[in-house]
């Protein structure tokens, strides 16, 4: 097994390596002081279309063994700069799109992926914003990893019984053939997890792939980015001159990629086109003020790019609002 299976195949363990601090008192009271979120949701207007980012909860990340193209010293010097330390949570985050008839996930998080406490919260978050799992008429799935496609599938059948799920041809294709794990030499384990859950809704009919650059629904437009995974797509969505692009896992940690955004993780299909995304769509990103939305980031993960200059790039969140009043007032 070469070095990059050998890492993949940690992946799953150390993202729950880190336990969620808890403090009970010592007079045997069952007051406990934790981070526990149970549903989270923030809605903000693009036109006529409402965007929700839902939080399918954190998973914490140990990226001194994760992160690769750097030394644990530059890691740890980057996170200190934005006042975090190794392990870092990173949030998982789906997306809702009410435009019309239509209610449009991109993404569906992890299930149960991670076990219990860790993830697995989208249907508590989408009921906090009065939506049920067969109001979904349409599934963007950015790649096929299954903390984006776990929430699929409930014990065994759709968790979306009326959704189609739209996916890149070019991932699909990839996922579903068992073969490719030994080509490649990328963990079997995807590849198993993919036939569980976009398998079983390919089965049934339930999923339509798309092309490069094809308009999948009114107003989204799809386009590939190869690397984290060969059919990684963003979902650029338009309305009344605004527009909003959900970019997938081309980033995971915004205080360590986004300065160096040469830096790669252990998940990444191919490392060094990964990066080459990166360094291709960022300066874009920041010369437009593109608006963008990541599964990822910090929730909600929207926000925009900023260019600091020599390939360096800072994060900056949306402004947030809890108040009635549409966009501009």
């Amino acid at each position: 097994m070469n070095r990059r299976s050998f890492l993949a195949v940690m992946a799953l363990g150390l993202l729950v390596s880190a336990a969620v601090p808890t403090f009970a008192a010592n007079n045997g009271a069952q007051t406990t002081a934790s981070y526990a979120q149970i549903a989270d949701a923030y809605s903000f207007p693009l036109g006529d279309i409402e965007i929700t980012a839902l939080s399918d909860g954190t998973v914490p990340q140990d990226l001194h063994k994760l992160l690769t193209g750097a030394s644990q010293t530059e890691v740890d010097g980057l996170l200190d700069r934005s006042f975090l330390a190794n392990p870092v949570e990173a949030s998982i985050n789906v997306y809702l799109l009410r435009d019309g008839e239509r209610r449009i996930l991109v993404d569906t998080g992890s299930g149960s992926l991670f076990g219990p406490g860790f993830g697995g919260k989208l249907r508590d978050s989408l009921a906090s914003v009065g939506v049920k799992p067969e109001d979904i008429t349409d599934i963007l799935i950015t790649h096929v990893h299954t903390d984006h496609t776990g929430g699929l599938i409930e014990n065994g059948k759709a968790a979306f019984v009326n959704a189609t799920v739209h996916v890149g041809a070019p991932d699909l294709d990839f996922f579903l053939d068992p073969a490719n794990a030994q080509r490649t030499g990328y963990d079997r384990r995807y590849f198993d997890e993919a036939e569980k859950t976009i398998g079983v809704l390919a089965k049934a009919g339930k999923v339509k792939t798309f092309a490069d650059n094809e308009t999948i629904l009114p107003g989204i437009v799809a386009s590939f980015h190869p690397g984290h995974t060969p059919g990684s797509a963003f979902f650029t969505v338009s309305n009344k001159g605004q527009s909003i692009v959900f970019i997938g896992d081309i980033i995971h940690v915004e205080s360590v990629q986004f300065p160096k955004p040469a830096i790669t993780i252990v998940y990444d299909v191919n490392p060094d086109q990964a990066a080459a995304v990166r360094e291709k769509v960022f300066p874009g990103f920041a010369n437009t003020r593109q608006l963008i939305a990541a599964p990822h980031l910090q929730f909600p993960g929207v926000g925009h790019i900023r260019a600091e200059g020599n390939g360096s790039y800072t994060w900056h969140p949306v402004e947030y609002r809890n108040r009635a009043g549409a966009a501009g007032q």
